[in-house]
């Protein structure tokens, strides 16, 4: 895992947005949604922006996390997906 202090930094349950940024492509949100979903069931809504130049996707998914692990095992698994170049 990551060796992060999240846990000094919120109250948990807490809403946390994870930014995805990766190639462009028509199934980037839903990747992320997919990763989301197996760890944070619920509804979303992901918000998705397009770089200037039209080769980057940047999306966007807030998450009601629950410990400092769970915000580390979406960071691990959202910048495994193909393509992902940063989670912010």
């Amino acid at each position: 895992m990551l060796d992060t202090k999240f846990h000094e930094l919120l109250d948990f349950p807490a809403a946390f947005p994870f930014k995805v940024v990766g190639d462009a492509r028509d199934t980037l949100a839903d990747d992320v949604v997919a990763v989301v979903q197996r760890h944070v069931p619920g509804d979303y809504m992901p918000t998705s922006r397009a770089s200037s130049k039209g080769s980057y996707h940047s999306i966007t998914v807030k998450v009601t996390v629950h410990s400092k692990e769970q915000i580390e095992l979406l960071y691990i698994e959202l910048a495994a997906i193909e393509g992902v170049k940063r989670v912010l």
